[in-house]
Order: C-alpha cells, then sequence, then structure tokens
C-alpha cells in the first residue's frame, strides 16, 4: 500500500488529485514511474473519448516582456474548471514559455517544452485529471517596444494588447487597451480595413438602401455616407473615446504626444459578442 508520502509526491508530478494518484500507485504496486504512466494515459484516453466536446469555458491571459506580448487562450468545457488553480496556472506556464521563447505560432507553443512534457502532452495529462476536453484554441503576438496589455476585470475571459509608435505615459495605453475590449474594432483605422469585410459592409449598406426605395442613381453615395459611419464605429483610431466622448482614440492620443498613434493591436475573448 502507498504511503502518504509517495501519494503526495505523485500529486507534486502531475497534478492529479490525491485520490487518483493513490489509485494510480494501486494498480502500479507502488511502482511512481508506471503511476505517471498511468495518469498520463487517462488523460489520452479522456482527450479522445471527448474530442468532439465544445471546449467554451477556458482561462485567456496576456503577458508583455521585453518588446514581446502575447495572449494565450487554454479552453475548457466548464466554469468550474475554468477557474481551478491548476488550470489557471498550466495557462500562465504557457504563456510565460511562449513569451519567454518568442513564439510565433500555436504549432510552436504546443512544441513547447513543461518540465520534461510540450505544452500540447501537458494539457492532454490535464485533461485526463479533470475528465474534461481542454485545447490551446487562441494565440496571438505583438513586437515592440510600446506595448500595453489588459486583462478585462481580471476575470480571464477577455485580453488584449496594444502597441503604440512611440514611448508616452503608460496610461494611455491602459486606456486604449481598455477602448479595444470595450468597443472590439476590426481595424486599426480606415486603410486598414480588411477589403472583404469593407466589401461586405458595402453591399449590406447598398442593399438596405434599395429595399428602403431609394432612387437608383443615389444608391452608391448612400452606400458611402453609411461607410462613413461603419469607420467611425469599428475603426480604433476613428471609434468614440469610451472615457470621453468629446473625443476619438486619435484625438485622446494626440494629447500624449502629437504623433502618437496605434501601429498594432490583438483581442482575445471566450464568449460571443
Amino acid at each position: 500500500m502507498a504511503s502518504i508520502e509517495d501519494i503526495k509526491k505523485l500529486r507534486e508530478m502531475t497534478g492529479a488529485g490525491l485520490g487518483d494518484c493513490k489509485k494510480a500507485l494501486a494498480e502500479a504496486n507502488d511502482n511512481m514511474e508506471e503511476a505517471i504512466e498511468i495518469i498520463r494515459k487517462r488523460g489520452q484516453a479522456v482527450a479522445a473519448k471527448r474530442s468532439d466536446r465544445e471546449a467554451a469555458e477556458g482561462c485567456v491571459l496576456c503577458k508583455v516582456e521585453n518588446g514581446f506580448g502575447a495572449i494565450v487562450a487554454l479552453k475548457c468545457e466548464t466554469d468550474f474548471v475554468a477557474k481551478n488553480a491548476d488550470f489557471v496556472k498550466l495557462a500562465q506556464d504557457i504563456l510565460d514559455a511562449a513569451v519567454a521563447n518568442h513564439c510565433k505560432t500555436l504549432d510552436e507553443v504546443n512544441a513547447l517544452k513543461l518540465g520534461d512534457r510540450t505544452v500540447a502532452e501537458a494539457i492532454t495529462d490535464r485533461s485526463g485529471i479533470t475528465g474534461e476536453k481542454m485545447e490551446l484554441d487562441g494565440y496571438s503576438f505583438i513586437e515592440h517596444d510600446n506595448i500595453s496589455c489588459y486583462n478585462h476585470q481580471n476575470k480571464n475571459f477577455l485580453c488584449t494588447m496594444v502597441a503604440l509608435n512611440k514611448p508616452v505615459d503608460e496610461k494611455y495605453g491602459h486606456a486604449v487597451a481598455m477602448q479595444i475590449a470595450a468597443m472590439n474594432p476590426v481595424s486599426i483605422d480606415e486603410t486598414d480595413v480588411p477589403e472583404e469585410i469593407r466589401k461586405r459592409e458595402y453591399q449590406i449598406a447598398a442593399d438596405k438602401a434599395r429595399e428602403e426605395g431609394k432612387p437608383e442613381n443615389m444608391i452608391e453615395r448612400i452606400a458611402d455616407g453609411r461607410m462613413k459611419k461603419f469607420y467611425k464605429e469599428q475603426c480604433l483610431l476613428q471609434q468614440e473615446f469610451i472615457q470621453d466622448s468629446n473625443l476619438t482614440v486619435a484625438a485622446y492620443l494626440k494629447q500624449a504626444d502629437k504623433d502618437c498613434t496605434v501601429v498594432a493591436f490583438s483581442r482575445f475573448t471566450l464568449h460571443a459578442e
């Protein structure tokens, strides 16, 4: 029969619950290496069994260090698991490793080592411990000297990052990162709107004008006017600043420096808008 010290040691090594550790050691006749393998195989079995389940909850975290910022989203099935300290720690460990290694893709993150396990293997192991599907579903990064990140209400479900073109007081980057969280812009400015979105929105505007019975010779002008409204609402620099409705975001940044502007941003949320 396994000692309480061995059970605690196995828990420290795997993160599994005390009951699962005790059971694994019993199955392995107190062989620690075999017990670890039993727990890991359980993770693989759970991951395979629940592969078709939806992982709609999770933990979203962001971090900036030495000119590199990243957002990572580790997903699970329930809010109960999402708030578990070990699950949040795994997400933080993944983020720390991704930032330290300046990872550019999700594949690079999954291949990173956490101890003797890859990130992908560590996620599968955790899946076996919780009995839920888990996946690393979101990853984005920005490389720049002036990055601010924001974890909305510190609740780990919505994170943003923004890079400014020059160093200014941190409050400006923080305020714009909050703006991105609240207003979910599609681009930095009008010229930055993806072409497919531009075409789609213009067609919607034109079709709506026709449905309203507007003369055909006025459709283009009406659609152009509605596109200006779209840019004002959806382009970050043109948006009304949430902390002062008399300013646009661009005008707010000019308070910090007349040439200050946004060069990149990123946003990830677990919840549908």
